[in-house]
């Protein structure tokens, strides 16, 4: 019964099988695909989501495994291959490394936004980028974060957490103490190995993007983002907010999404 269920039903609930309805409600307008970061989930973008869908936008928020940089992006790549038309892609923190992977090659991308991103060339890791002034450079790790299982040193399938004192001081600044310790409390763990594995191909290279450089980052320093802003010759956009801009500052992050859809409809 359950086989049947899902055969007579499949078609329909494909992401890319919108009705004549959906399709005739959004026009030309391109799909915004919004690829969450590291100890966050797809709820992080549920401002900018509502924003967005008022203005008419078929938007999807897909969860991130958060399991190896690799895997991730040939995740989302099967994802945006079920999407028909055009499709401006939006990655937020270590999500922007896997958009700047996932894209690569893809005609149906027309824009790529990174918001407080971390952006990759090839061979470089997530974790370096963030560079010596980032909160998470220091010489003890255990200081600052959770892994899980505790044995030590980590292996490339550890679970990596953010301790809730490196939450609250660094990550989720700009929001309450009680929305912060219910984030950190339901915080996705990525893998050691997601964090430090060397990217693919660029996306970038090909593909025109939008940074938005969160100039209160303590996760990601700003002198960090103009860094790969610069290198990925990004269109630059700041904005006075800390690395949880998607959750503070949705209005800001919803005007860059859409100047992006703009300059390349």
């Amino acid at each position: 019964m359950l086989v049947s269920l899902f055969t007579i039903g499949s078609v329909a609930a494909l992401p890319g099988a919108a009705d004549a309805h959906t399709s005739e409600r959004h026009g030309s307008k391109p799909t915004i695909v919004l690829v969450h970061g590291a100890w966050a989930d797809a709820s992080s973008w549920t401002g900018v989501v509502r924003q967005l869908q008022a203005d008419g936008y078929r938007v999807i928020a897909p969860a991130n495994p958060l399991r190896s940089l690799e895997s991730d992006s040939d995740y989302l790549e099967t994802l945006l291959a079920t999407i028909d038309g055009p499709i401006v892609l939006v990655g937020h923190s270590y999500g922007a490394a896997v958009i700047t992977n996932a894209a690569a090659g893809d005609p149906a991308v027309q824009a790529l936004v990174f918001v407080n991103g971390s952006v990759p060339a090839e061979g470089e890791t997530v974790a370096e980028l963030a560079g010596p002034d980032s909160a998470l450079s220091v010489s003890d790790p255990t200081t600052i974060f959770d892994f899980v299982p505790a044995a030590l040193p980590p292996t490339p399938e550890t679970d990596v957490y953010l301790k809730s004192t490196t939450f609250l001081r660094s990550f989720a600044t700009g929001l309450s103490r009680d929305r912060a310790l219910a984030l950190w409390a339901t915080q996705r763990p990525v893998t050691f190995g997601a964090l430090n594995e060397p990217s693919g191909k660029p996306a970038w290279e090909s593909i025109p993007s939008w940074y938005l450089i969160g100039t209160e980052d303590r996760v990601i320093p700003s002198s960090a983002q103009e860094d790969m802003a610069d290198k990925a010759g990004s269109t630059v956009v700041r904005y006075h907010a800390g690395h949880l801009g998607p959750i503070t500052h949705p209005t800001q992050v919803t005007r860059t999404i859409t100047a992006a859809v703009r300059a390349t409809r």
